[in-house]
């Protein structure tokens, strides 16, 4: 083979990298996108969009009847409160509670460590349905039965694994030896964590504050069980559309979105530093 055709095949490589990177990044987009357009054309074309085939790229007669309608719906206002302080309760204590773990994985060595990180994974492994009948007289003889902390409460339980791993890789990535000069100058261990490694692990833990966030805001099996009046969204939506017409569902379900989408372009710069992209 001649120096030639060497050289032109070099480029070849990297080119052929970035198309493969690009056709990723499409079909992602494509996998998240495509069912929420498909959501979004049924609840603005009304009862006819829904079964219309082929779809069209917009939709043919818009109407917000299914909205307004579905906005009307008593006890929907209560219940988008219930979701949001249910949500909330989950970040403030996964953030609290994962981000210690996770310092601890991320900076000691102690007997036990993998067996413990093992152990954080394995409380994900049981189903809430085989855990729906302890919960339920636990909550009950606790009080905490058909309240919005309780609901928290579960969902804090299902974050916190991820909140726990997702700080310990960004720990991880925050150098020792920052702490240490802090500790040379006269910062004491707690006032170094917070002076130098939390401004640093700012992504990580709004990242852990998304997962937690899209957690609390999507669970709808324990909400279900473990409350009657005090629905979150989820679960009253499942009560109240399980028998409307479908325009009605593919409303509600579009605007369950809407929170979770309002909440992480909030966040969205400090997940962008975590891939070191620019969010101006």
């Amino acid at each position: 083979m001649s120096d030639t055709s060497v050289a032109t095949a070099a480029p070849s490589v990297p080119a052929a990298r970035r198309l493969l990177f690009w056709a990723g990044i499409a079909v992602l987009c494509a996998w998240v996108l495509v069912p929420i357009y498909l959501l979004a054309l049924g609840a603005f074309g009304g009862r006819q969009g829904v079964y219309q085939w082929p779809k069209t790229i917009l939709p043919t007669n818009v109407s917000l009847d299914a909205f307004l309608v579905f906005l009307q719906t008593e006890g929907l206002i209560a219940a988008l409160l219930n979701s949001l302080w249910a949500a909330g309760i989950t970040v403030l204590l996964s953030l609290l509670l994962g981000a210690p773990a996770g310092y601890a994985l991320a900076r000691y060595d102690f007997r036990g460590k993998n067996l413990f990180r093992v152990m954080v994974l394995l409380t994900r492994a049981f189903p809430l349905a085989v855990l729906a009948l302890p919960l339920t007289v636990s909550y009950i003889r606790l009080g905490l039965y058909d309240t919005v902390l309780g609901v928290g409460l579960i969902h804090t339980i299902l974050a916190l694994p991820f909140a726990a791993l997702v700080t310990q890789g960004i720990f991880m990535g925050v150098p020792r030896e920052l702490e240490e000069a802090a500790w040379v100058f006269g910062c004491s261990r707690l006032k170094a964590f917070f002076r130098i490694v939390v401004p640093l692990a700012l992504p990580g833990f709004a990242a852990t504050a998304v997962f937690a966030f899209v957690i609390s805001w999507n669970e709808v099996f324990a909400a279900s069980v473990l409350t009657v009046r005090n629905r979150t969204l989820t679960a009253y939506l499942l009560t109240v559309l399980s028998e409307s017409p479908l325009h009605y569902r593919f409303a509600g379900g579009l605007l369950l979105i809407v929170p979770s989408v309002a909440f992480i372009f909030a966040v969205r710069r400090y997940l962008f530093a975590i891939w070191g992209v620019s969010s101006k």
